[in-house]
């Protein structure tokens, strides 16, 4: 069983910059792979984006590339959401997500408040 504890969401002004992190309770190193997902009120939740444990990432809206990326620090076993250039419609439930040996595994989640 992998545990996933979310951090640094919270409020920011438009056009600001937010940090996310995800602390693993398993070596990301044996985790096949991480992303982030979102779900904003009333829509259906939606992957932000993806990093395998190779490294490869993808990005799942075209409204997110080039604003937010996303990395591993193996040394604090954790997964970052670098988001810049933010925007009222980022705002959301952003939810840490791993599979390892086939199972999904989410985070409690954590608020992204983008107030224009």
């Amino acid at each position: 069983q992998v545990q996933l504890v979310e951090s640094g969401g919270g409020l920011v002004q438009a056009g600001g910059s937010l940090r996310l992190s995800c602390a693993a309770s398993e070596s990301i190193f044996n985790i096949d792979s991480m992303g982030w997902y979102r779900q904003a009120p009333g829509k259906q939740r939606e992957l932000v984006a993806r990093i395998t444990r190779a490294g490869d990432t993808n990005y799942g809206d075209s409204s997110v590339q080039g604003r937010f990326t996303i990395s591993r620090d193996m040394a604090k076993n954790t997964v970052n959401l670098q988001m810049n250039s933010l925007k009222p419609e980022d705002t959301a439930v952003y939810y840490c997500n791993a599979i390892f040996r086939f199972i999904n595994y989410w985070g409690q989640g954590t608020q992204v408040t983008v107030s224009s």
